[in-house]
């Protein structure tokens, strides 16, 4: 054993475990429960260098056993969250029920993250859960969260998978496994919601000026810190949301334990990406109602803010009625500020610089036509980028070439060169991304056949979604009608 602590002991752990040294009732502190046989699966490399850890020199079987939770770096301090949140709009009190942070990293950027095992046990929180994770939701995270951040799009990040030795019982009986995340933190809408709730103004003070400090520091000598910092958030969640609608991700399971207060994308639960262009697209087997379809996800952005803001009231201002007031005010300006952020976003998938009256017609025109004509979101915008449309039936259509003509005539008013117009849709628009069925496929031959290699691919071509690479063809493809129906679990 000291052999092993000697060697881990090398890899450039840092920890301040500053959120554990909180209020009690903010956390509880307790270690993973070991597993019997770890095995690691994937290492993610690139993000170790990031964050100036080094395993080059750790032999697979320590790292499997730091990565299960077996043993613990020196310095961690492991700790379950407790928050709450609203599910499907219903409030309930939460927590880490399958996850134990076991401390916070500083780089040597001095940027803070918090690394969490997910699936690594039960905790005070499961509800009687098993506290465990499946081999396939676990790699799906690895997969779709990395993809995010190669997408530009804020986003926890995956260091590492290992399976646990031991099975899960879902639907079926699945190889166990753990998920190592990589966060700026994990404090939540639901975190605040949790505090508000006990109505302990002492320790949702202690909680805001926390994470104004480690989130936004710059907005701790504002005239109202906790009005400031509802701003700032908001500001955060509409540029994240900006950004899925760029890409047609639909999260698809927005409760507020689920909205990040550092802007970063967070859970990759029953997560895809929309093919078919369709504004009420739901993927999630338990949105029933599409309360989280694609198109409904700045306006459930707002409601959540809405919950947060309620949170903050007693310091926003000691009269309630003013504070409430104050806080509405604030709120209400969300739909300006996305629409904006979203007419600005759709403006580069298309190419436009200005500003012309009938800009946003011709947006919403283009968008109207995919959505009746069931066209590839991800493609139709690599096409228009490429100026090839393969000759493709779908983009023969004399709606769709009528159309077409309109943008290359306003295009022609741009007060840029055409090599800028198409420079900056090539930012915007990516080449590839996790197609569902391809990340599907390469899921069923890890977990079913034990054959990794398809998901060492897909990680691979997913570094680079801007650019065209050889032999990715078969991953631009829509899904076939057959599966064109698909959906996701929650994986729990």
């Amino acid at each position: 054993m000291s052999t092993q602590v000697t060697e881990l002991s090398k890899i450039g752990w840092h920890f301040d475990n500053s959120y554990a040294r909180l209020p009690e009732i903010m956390s509880t502190k307790l270690s993973p429960i070991p597993v019997s046989k770890p095995k690691l699966v994937v290492l993610n490399d690139l993000l170790s260098k990031e964050i100036g850890l080094n395993f080059t020199n750790i032999s697979d079987e320590n790292n499997a056993l730091l990565f299960s939770g077996n043993l613990l770096p020196k310095g961690s301090e492991s700790i379950a969250q407790a928050y709450a949140g609203h599910q499907f709009g219903h409030f309930t009190m939460l927590g880490d029920g399958r996850a134990i942070i076991i401390g916070e990293h500083l780089a040597p950027d001095n940027k803070r993250v918090d690394i969490q095992f997910k699936g690594s046990g039960k905790t005070p929180y499961s509800r009687g859960g098993d506290g465990r994770a499946a081999l396939g939701p676990m790699l799906r995270e690895y997969i779709i969260s990395e993809a995010m951040h190669s997408l530009r799009i804020p986003t926890t990040r995956s260091l590492a998978v290992v399976t646990t030795g031991q099975n899960v019982i879902r639907e079926s009986i699945l190889p166990g496994a753990i998920l190592t995340r990589v966060a700026a933190s994990h404090i939540r809408v639901g975190t605040f919601q949790y505090v508000s709730a006990y109505g302990n103004i002492k320790i949702l003070k202690s909680l805001t000026d926390y994470t104004i400090n480690r989130h936004y520091p710059d907005l701790k000598d504002s005239t109202n810190p906790p009005l400031s910092f509802l701003k700032a958030v908001m500001e955060k969640q509409i540029e994240l949301i900006t950004n899925w609608m760029r890409v047609g991700f639909i999260h698809g399971v927005m409760n507020t334990d689920n909205m990040a207060i550092s802007g970063e994308t967070i859970d990759y639960g029953p997560c895809a990406f929309m093919d078919f262009y369709d504004p009420e697209t739901v993927f999630s087997s338990i949105d029933h109602h599409g309360r989280y379809a694609y198109f409904n996800q700045p306006g459930i952005a707002k409601w959540n803010l809405l919950r947060f803001a309620e949170t903050l009231l007693p310091l926003i201002d000691e009269n309630k009625d003013k504070a409430a007031e104050i806080a509405q005010d604030t709120i209400n300006n969300f739909g300006n500020f996305y629409n904006k952020s979203w007419f600005e976003m759709m403006k580069k998938k298309i190419g436009l610089f200005g500003e012309e009256k009938n800009d946003e017609i011709l947006i919403n025109d283009l968008l109207s036509w995919m959505h009746s004509n069931k066209a590839d979101f991800t493609n139709t915008f690599y096409y228009l980028t490429k100026q090839d449309f393969f000759n493709e039936k779908i983009y023969q259509d004399k709606k769709f070439l009528e159309w077409k003509k309109r943008w290359e005539d306003r295009m022609k008013r741009n007060n840029k060169p055409k090599e800028s117009s198409f420079e900056i849709m090539k930012k915007n628009n990516p080449v590839i991304i996790p197609r569902n069925y391809k990340v599907e496929e390469a899921l069923e031959l890890a977990c079913k056949n034990s054959d990794l290699s398809s998901i060492y691919n897909l990680i691979k071509i997913l570094k680079n979604p801007y650019h065209d690479q050889k032999g990715i063809a078969d991953y631009q493809t829509p899904p076939k009608p057959s599966i064109y129906k698909y959906q996701t679990f929650c994986g729990t």
